[in-house]
């Protein structure tokens, strides 16, 4: 198993000669786990897709070290994008850009935009830091797992999920556990294509804009298609009431049924307690869903979150966890 220990130089000089060389690495965000290559080199990004399974023509975020690793892939970075930069970065955001001609066209799906993100994590940043020193300025970086189904929060979730021969740089448990926010910020109003744990309002007070929901024009961007971080067991999103009363009915030996819930009984074998804070329940849910998938469950009944703006983030991987 190819673990390395992420805060070791020599385990990230690896790592940066294997990205120059055009291979692939698993590296650690304060979001996901996301699964690297240079993004300036198409054949290197085309084994992102390929080791996914990922469709290509579904753009990746590119990873980069600052303001002037974005500026290298950027045809412009507009004012929105800037303010959002200035406020949130390193962090959580993603901005979507005009794409600048002839770099990362693989990465952008072939899209005249481009989606950049700065990364806080420090193992990230210093691998980022020593790929500029050799001329890699930035990593398109998906989150490391096969396309579709539940993002990786651990370096034993990416190493699970693909085997001994990638390289992963193990960083820890990731802070933030859910994707960062996408905004395009490519046009006159600014959408948000993928809310995170960055709130709406706070993202609309920096913007001094609100921010719109995306339309059926919306610039396609990662994580926001109608099923994905899904689990292999069905998901099954209800409210307290009716999750109360579905649990009432079931024998109490019925197997194969998790849940996951503010207030459930713990009656049935596999009940895991959701806590009421939003940012925890975003750290902890993918690795929540990895848990039941790995105890061999079929059902996932999980009570939903309430409807606020606090929880958005959680709600959309949710909604999305639940579609057919």
């Amino acid at each position: 198993m190819s673990i390395l220990p992420g805060d070791s130089a020599d385990a990230i000089d690896q790592a940066t000669r294997r990205l120059a060389a055009g291979g692939l690495v698993a590296i650690p965000t304060e979001t996901v786990y996301g699964i690297a290559a240079r993004a300036d080199d198409d054949q290197a990004v085309a084994a992102i897709f390929a080791a996914k399974g990922r469709p290509s023509d579904h753009p990746l975020i590119v990873h980069v070290l600052d303001l002037a690793g974005a500026q290298a892939f950027a045809a412009e970075i507009t004012p929105a994008a800037r303010r959002l930069i200035d406020a949130f970065w390193p962090g959580p955001m993603t901005v979507i850009v005009r794409r600048a001609m002839g770099i990362a066209g693989a990465a952008a799906a072939g899209l005249a935009t481009i989606a950049l993100r700065c990364p806080a994590h420090p193992v990230a940043r210093s691998l980022l830091t020593r790929c500029v020193e050799v001329g890699v300025v930035g990593l398109a970086a998906p989150s490391a797992n096969r396309f579709g189904r539940v993002s990786p929060t651990c370096a034993e979730h990416v190493a699970t999920e693909f085997g001994p021969d990638l390289m992963v740089l193990d960083g820890g448990r990731c802070e933030l556990g859910i994707e960062s926010a996408i905004v395009d910020c490519s046009a006159a109003t600014a959408v948000l294509l993928r809310p995170g744990v960055l709130p709406r309002a706070r993202i609309e007070q920096v913007l001094g804009q609100a921010l719109h929901d995306p339309g059926d024009d919306a610039v396609r961007a990662p994580g926001t298609l109608e099923s994905h971080y899904a689990p292999r067991a069905t998901l099954r999103l209800m409210d307290g009431k009716q999750l109360a009363k579905a649990l009432e009915l079931l024998p109490q030996a019925m197997t194969g049924l998790a849940v996951y819930s503010r207030s459930a009984s713990p009656r049935h074998p596999v009940v895991r307690v959701m806590p009421d804070d939003p940012l925890a329940v975003a750290q902890e849910l993918f690795a929540v869903l990895r848990g039941f998938d790995a105890q061999g469950v079929k059902l996932i009944w999980v009570e939903r979150p309430p409807d606020t703006p606090d929880w958005e983030g959680v709600n959309d991987r949710l909604q999305r966890a639940a579609s057919p």
